[in-house]
């Protein structure tokens, strides 16, 4: 049995699987792995790197995030059928704490509609896989998906077997958001101690966003009892997406003096955490995202700036640096040599050993001649897109772009495909569009632009441009990132890193068709 530390919360990462189910969020291999390692210096307990019998491409991920990081526990996701059983053991083998995730609908609603199961199939279902699974690996976590909606009294039966058949946690989703609070408390109280064996198992809670109350139901849950939240960086998730992350630990922290609970999360850790999953995602983070917005930390009414001046606890409940967010942002121009770069880096907790730091410094001495100041924040994109970085079929060698007020814009551009260059002109009906056309015929003429978004990272004209697009060629989608002091060079650069990601996705495709998996 495993020990249960009843003062700790353990903080369940579900980025990789559950987040990557938002749409538009997926990720390739690599850029999973780059995460699965700063999940790993955020001291995340564990990892639930994917669903290995989804996909070839899950079950490399998983594969890979499971000897990329040695504290976590990695665990699969499985349903209770053999064959998923199998594939996710084997996923997870050479984790240095393995662990598997089965899980199974309770609900009568999806029973009858979904599953087409009767109570005592799913329950026998539940305990079967549970004890098949054992054979191969010792952590098992089991979930009854849909809980909020199911029967109580079913569902401690359910759970009763379950343990008896080795499962160490049992996890309680509000899978479509539509908890509330208090009923969330209620159910964990009861759950917990109505089940037998209960008490000597870790509870943990699971809680969707449909109605905005994922952080509020998962805290009820810890007050009731559960010693696990399951979460993701930024609250990606389906539809409304997961209880964040960052909300849960930092709540737990800060209100420590009414929960009494603590975590392992280092939570200098969250904002450079944070700032890589938006970068390789494509999607922003809204600037009064609680914790990692740009606005969590700024004052802008005059009594508030004049109470903050005064002492800084009148208006922050939280200091930025507790987050990993400096509060002097200006560091480093472009006279900074390279011992105060990775300095900073360090102190930002973004030197990782997977970064290419000679390729890294480059890319900040050239944007430092760019603008007067290089932002903490530029620091972060600079080495973002250093870490994911995959082998590039396509690269940016020139960029000529004109605009008129009484001329079609017009865009030429020199792209190197497989080291040969190609050089391509075209219209368009701006500068942006103009600049796309070109770059898709010299690289992929019928891949079109589904979604575009730019933002400026730090303040000033000088500032760069963030740009992330999510792009499709034929069935295959995916996003781009791209950072620079000119915004057109930016919308070139996520395009092509878009299109890099998608021509990744083709050659994985390719190599496991005629090498197999």
């Amino acid at each position: 049995m495993h020990t249960i530390d009843q003062d700790t919360v353990q903080i369940f990462d579900t980025t990789l699987r559950d987040g990557e189910q938002s749409p538009g969020a997926s990720m390739n291999v690599e850029e999973k792995v780059a995460i699965a390692r700063q999940l790993e210096q955020l001291a995340v307990d564990v990892i639930e790197a994917g669903f290995a019998a989804s996909s070839e491409g899950d079950y490399d991920s998983v594969a890979r995030v499971a000897e990329a990081v040695t504290h976590p526990i990695v665990l699969s996701l499985s349903r209770t059928k053999e064959g998923d059983i199998e594939r996710a053991v084997r996923a997870v083998e050479k984790a240095k704490h393995p662990g598997i995730h089965i899980f199974i609908a309770t609900s009568d609603i999806h029973l009858q509609h979904k599953l087409m199961m009767s109570r005592q199939e799913v329950l026998d279902a539940a305990a079967w896989a549970i004890g098949y699974a054992k054979k191969y690996v010792d952590y098992i976590e089991f979930s009854a998906e849909d809980a909020s909606r199911s029967d109580r009294d079913y569902m401690t039966q359910v759970f009763a077997e379950v343990i008896k058949a080795g499962a160490a946690t049992l996890n309680v989703p509000d899978t479509t958001g539509y908890a509330l609070p208090e009923q969330t408390e209620e159910l964990f109280t009861y759950l917990i101690s109505s089940t037998q064996g209960g008490r000597d198992v870790r509870w943990s809670a699971h809680c969707h966003n449909d109605l905005g109350m994922a952080v509020a139901n998962s805290l009820a849950a810890v007050k009731a009892g559960a010693r696990q939240v399951e979460c993701t960086v930024n609250g990606l998730g389906e539809r409304a997406g997961n209880a964040p992350m960052e909300e849960i630990v930092m709540a737990l922290k800060t209100r420590q003096d009414f929960f009494g609970l603590r975590t392992n999360v280092v939570s200098e850790q969250i904002y450079p955490a944070s700032r890589l999953v938006s970068q390789v995602t494509g999607i922003p983070i809204p600037i009064n995202k609680p914790i990692v917005g740009d606005n969590a930390f700024a004052h802008e009414a005059g009594i508030h700036q004049d109470g903050v001046l005064k002492n800084k606890i009148t208006y922050e409940i939280m200091r930025p640096e507790t987050v990993g967010v400096a509060s002097n942002r200006l560091v480093l121009g472009k006279h900074s040599g390279r011992h105060a770069f990775h300095e900073r880096l360090q102190q930002l907790g973004l030197a990782a050993p997977e970064v290419d730091m000679n390729k890294a410094f480059s890319r900040f001495k050239a944007l430092a001649d760019k603008k007067k100041s290089v932002y903490d924040e530029d620091l972060v994109a600079i080495i973002a897109q250093e870490s994911v970085r995959a082998d590039d079929r396509y690269t940016l060698a020139y960029l000529n772009v004109t605009f008129s007020s009484e001329a079609v814009p017009q865009a030429t551009v020199k792209i190197r495909v497989d080291g040969e260059e190609r050089i391509e002109h075209s219209t368009g009906d701006g500068m942006v569009d103009a600049c796309y056309s070109a770059i898709k015929r010299a690289t992929r003429p019928d891949c079109r632009l589904e979604r575009y978004a730019v933002k400026g990272i730090t303040g000033g004209t000088d500032a760069q441009a963030e740009v992330s697009c999510l792009v499709r060629d034929g069935d295959r989608t995916s996003t781009g990132q791209g950072a620079h002091t000119d915004v057109i060079m930016a919308s070139a650069l996520a395009f092509l890193n878009a299109l890099n990601k998608i021509e990744y996705q083709q050659r994985y495709a390719e190599r496991v068709r005629v090498e197999g998996p």
